[in-house]
């Protein structure tokens, strides 16, 4: 097992807090992102096979209507012809195949919010797994800084050292504290290109409503 169980442990999880208790930071940001990057994989493979099980649970239901539209008209031949045992049974199975079509038209919607569900989380995890690339990037420069810092404090003495290295730390936490604090007002903001879109959705609707009254009041003309 890897370092996350489930895919929503990837998305959940805090990865400040899993460096902070990690010995060995650049060896967990590693490890993590190859379990993203294994993760996105293994999610967008099973988001494909969702769409493929839609698509053909769609082509059951436009057989299902077909059926429907079938039986509709031989009930209607059976009236003509004065067979009403006929025409029941042909309603019969006329309700059987709009039942049919119906429990396989909610499996779809459940299909759709599993994939909705899974978009949303995918957009998640590529988040912070590019927040964990740049941490690692970061971390590697970092890591050669202080290497050629620690190579011309050895030649001082070792308090000297140690006092250096300590206020170095605290500095690092310093603006760590600092970046934290401007993240968090981020945090639940929506960016321009969000609003932009709520927009465009919602003229669509509009449209879409005001197609639709146009349609009833001339049905109801009619």
């Amino acid at each position: 097992m890897g370092i996350f169980s489930r895919f929503s442990d990837i998305v959940n999880s805090n990865i400040n807090a899993l460096l902070d208790k990690a010995e060995d930071p650049e060896k967990m940001v590693r490890l993590i992102i190859q379990e993203m990057e294994d993760t996105l994989v293994e999610v967008r493979s099973t988001s494909a096979k969702t769409i493929a099980e839609k698509k053909e649970l769609q082509r059951v239901i436009s057989r299902l209507e077909e059926e429907v539209v079938d039986w509709q008209a031989k009930a209607e031949l059976a009236l003509a012809k004065n067979r009403d045992d006929l025409a029941r049974s042909a309603l019969i199975e006329k309700q059987k195949s709009a039942d049919q079509a119906a429990s396989v038209a909610a499996d779809i919607a459940n299909l759709d919010a599993h994939v909705s569900k899974l978009q949303d989380e995918v957009a998640q995890l590529q988040e912070k797994l590019a927040d964990a690339k740049a941490r690692q990037k970061s971390m590697l420069m970092r890591q050669k800084t202080v290497a050629s810092r620690l190579e011309v404090k050895k030649s001082l003495d070792s308090n000297r050292l140690n006092d250096a290295m300590y206020k170095f730390e605290r500095y690092e936490q310093k603006i760590d504290s600092l970046e934290a604090q401007v993240e968090s007002y981020d945090l639940g903001k929506k960016t321009l290109r969000d609003e932009f879109a709520e927009l465009a959705a919602q003229d669509k609707i509009d449209s879409e409503l005001a197609a639709l009254k146009a349609k009833l009041n001339n049905d109801n003309n009619a």
